[in-house]
Formats: C-alpha cells, sequence, structure tokens
C-alpha cells in the first residue's frame, strides 16, 4: 500500500488486510433508492485489545445495518487472544499492530480511511438498527463532533442512572463527551492531527474540544448505541464513578498524561 511507510513508522505493525470492498449494504436490491443526504462514506473505526468476547457481536451489529455505504476498520492492537481471528471475515480492512495503544489505533484507522464521515466505535459497544442512516441525516456539515444516546447492557438500576445522567449532560452541552462512540468529518479531524497518543484517560473528550473550533457539538438521541458495564462490574460502581469525577476535576488544572486506566482485559 503506498504510503505503508509514511503511515506505521513506530514499528509495531504486522499486517494490513484488505479483506472486501466498502460495503452498499447487504439488502441493497431490496431497497429503494439512497435519499440525497445518504452520499457520503461512513467509516468505522474500531480500536480492539484482547476483545474476543466482544469483537464478534460489535461486528454483527455494525454489518447488519441498512445504511448502503460504510466500511469497517478493526485495528487489532496488542491482542494475545482470537482478537484477529474473529475480525478478518467480518470487517473491510483488519490492521494488526503488536503493541497496545487505543490513540495510536484509533489515528491509524483514520489515515486508512476512506469515508468522509468517521464513526470511532468502541469494541464492546453495540449500534442499534438503523443507527448508520439516522447517523447520516442528522449529523450534518455544521456539526464538528457528537455521539449517540447511550445504553448500559445491564438492568441495574445503578446502571440506568449512570447512563441517564451521562445522556443528560450530552444532550444540553454542559458535557460534550462520548457514549462508546464519537462522530466527526475526516478532513476535521487530520486538520486537529487527530486524537492524543500520549493521553490514555479522557482522550475523547480532549479530541471533542479541538474538533470543536470547526462546528457545533451534536447529541443524536434517536439511536442508540449499547456499551458494556464490565470496568463498573469490575472495579464497583462507586470506585468508577469516582475515578471520573477525580479525573476530570484533574483536567481541569493538570496534564492527565501520566494517567492510566486499570487493564480489565
Amino acid at each position: 500500500m503506498a504510503g505503508k511507510k509514511e503511515l506505521f513508522g513506530r514499528g509495531a505493525l504486522q499486517a494490513v488486510i484488505d479483506l472486501k470492498p466498502p460495503s452498499k449494504g447487504k439488502t441493497q436490491r431490496r431497497r429503494k433508492p439512497a435519499k440525497p443526504g445518504w452520499a457520503q462514506m461512513i467509516s468505522v473505526i474500531i480500536p480492539a485489545h484482547n476483545e474476543e468476547d466482544y469483537i464478534g457481536l460489535t461486528l454483527d451489529a455494525v454489518n447488519r445495518q441498512n445504511y448502503p455505504y460504510f466500511e469497517v476498520i478493526v485495528i487489532a492492537n496488542g491482542c494475545t487472544d482470537r482478537t484477529a481471528a474473529i475480525a478478518v471475515d467480518n470487517c473491510h480492512r483488519l490492521v494488526v499492530l503488536s503493541d497496545k495503544g487505543l490513540g495510536v489505533a484509533r489515528n491509524l484507522g483514520a489515515k486508512l480511511a476512506r469515508g468522509e464521515l468517521l464513526l470511532f466505535l468502541d469494541a464492546d459497544t453495540l449500534l442499534e438498527p438503523g443507527a448508520l442512516e439516522t447517523i447520516a441525516n442528522k449529523f450534518s456539515r455544521r456539526y464538528a463532533a457528537g455521539t449517540l444516546k447511550g445504553c448500559p447492557d445491564g438492568d441495574r438500576f445503578s446502571f440506568r442512572l449512570i447512563y441517564w445522567v451521562k445522556n443528560f449532560l450530552h444532550r444540553w452541552s454542559i458535557h460534550e463527551g462520548s457514549s462508546g462512540v464519537i462522530l466527526c468529518w475526516k478532513r476535521n479531524f487530520v486538520s486537529t492531527r487527530g486524537f492524543d497518543e500520549a493521553l490514555q484517560v479522557r482522550e475523547n473528550s480532549e479530541l471533542i474540544h479541538r474538533l470543536k473550533r470547526f462546528g457545533r457539538y451534536r447529541y443524536i438521541g434517536e439511536t442508540t448505541a449499547t456499551t458494556s458495564m464490565r470496568r463498573y462490574q469490575t472495579a464497583g460502581t462507586g470506585k468508577t464513578v469516582r475515578l471520573w469525577f477525580k479525573l476530570w476535576l484533574q483536567s481541569l488544572f493538570s496534564d492527565l498524561r501520566n494517567k492510566n486506566y486499570d487493564t480489565i482485559r
């Protein structure tokens, strides 16, 4: 691939595999012609580190979307499990990196993306049927960054309360963050130089803050993204909420580049 040396100069690249052309929808023959607002290609970028328990379901939810123009790029980074083996038959392009790195993985995926609209999707997050169609119609050029309505994958009251609060904050732009999904235009992403690869915490909010110089933040409440609550289940709900709040306070007064989340897989 042209430019590979320039794009992957870190010595961590193991493979870039082009598996199939971008999708035009599995049910294209049964659908009416695409609406004018559907012209843009959406690149779904999924960084994955040891996600063999989730990546299959995540990819299945994407591939069942009824939007006709999208591609799926999976960046398996630092995996020691079957993540890449599961992804290889269910995405359009697979990148395998020997080293773990969320920011690096996302930035490489964006550089390889063919689409105008980038959708960064967590590997443990499921898009609702019809989500890409809703995004294509709701996320216009006036918006520079956005997310979807979040939903927990468990029915505990504490989980539902957490996401009610998150959705409220996002909807009214009290906190312009993400719920397993980040939306932006590739041109703007490139102009901001993408994710800060030195940040391991609050990297999503930091990117969204920089993207906002190109336009407004958009919370799309007409469709949902269901996200795993495994961090809350593993570390405890109270402890995790306190950690988020502590990091938010620290981000106001200090540099978070030396902070890291505890690994849960």
